[in-house]
């Protein structure tokens, strides 16, 4: 026969041993009030995680990692095109500077006008008039009145004389009264008589270089028929 006790009334079911148990078990471990609770409010013993130093602090909040930066689109289109920037210009212009100051080294006619007469036109003139076929050309450079009839009062200047006695007696003077190949020039012949008559030489050319100055008197001589054969 069953127990009376293990039931209510009709209809009822009585609680189980575990509904029993539960409040006391849920109590037994429930935390005691009496321990300190963590919570997100700040003490006064506690760092600011915001202040505190990360390698003191554990606690203390890390900064973000910093993000690559970004080219700006201004340089970037200059490396895209290769456009250099002013430090690369700056840093070519002494060398661009000593490629063009070799390529302008000074010219024989930059040197002082009786040096060049003297060092350059003088040597390079007898050569040229020794392979017209003139072996006995005596030549000097000397600043003295010019031979010629109607200027024994004129001042004297410098002048190229040349002479040599092959079919007589034949001498040609070239005058620098400005003391500069680039300035005015003139030019006499004669043949043992005295010039008497002074002509420009070499007006019309814009630079005079050693080359003219050279092929211009040979062209000249060469046209009074004193060169080669004549």
């Amino acid at each position: 026969m069953a127990d009376p006790t293990n039931h209510n009334q009709a209809g009822e079911v009585a609680p189980s041993t575990v509904d029993q148990q539960a409040p006391s078990v849920a109590e037994e471990h429930a935390p005691s009030t009496d321990s300190p609770e963590a919570t997100d409010i700040p003490t006064a013993n506690a760092p600011d995680p915001k202040a505190a130093n990360p390698e003191d602090n554990p606690n203390a909040a890390k900064p973000a990692a910093a993000s690559p930066k970004r080219e700006k689109p201004a340089a970037a289109a200059k490396a895209a095109t290769g456009e250099k920037s002013a430090a690369d210009a700056t840093a070519e212009k002494p060398a661009a500077a000593k490629a063009a100051k070799k390529e302008k080294a000074p010219s024989v006619e930059d040197k002082p006008f009786v040096e060049f007469i003297e060092q350059d036109y003088l040597p390079a003139l007898q050569k040229a008039i020794a392979q017209k076929g003139v072996q006995d050309l005596q030549v000097s450079f000397a600043k003295q009145k010019m031979p010629i009839t109607g200027f024994e009062s004129a001042e004297e200047c410098w002048q190229i004389i040349g002479s040599w006695s092959e079919i007589g007696k034949r001498q040609f003077n070239l005058y620098f009264p400005d003391e500069d190949i680039q300035g005015k020039k003139g030019f006499s012949c004669n043949e043992g008589k005295k010039p008497s008559t002074l002509e420009s030489f070499l007006i019309d050319e814009r630079k005079i270089t050693l080359d003219l100055l050279v092929y211009g008197l040979v062209q000249r001589l060469d046209g009074q028929k004193w060169l080669g054969r004549n």
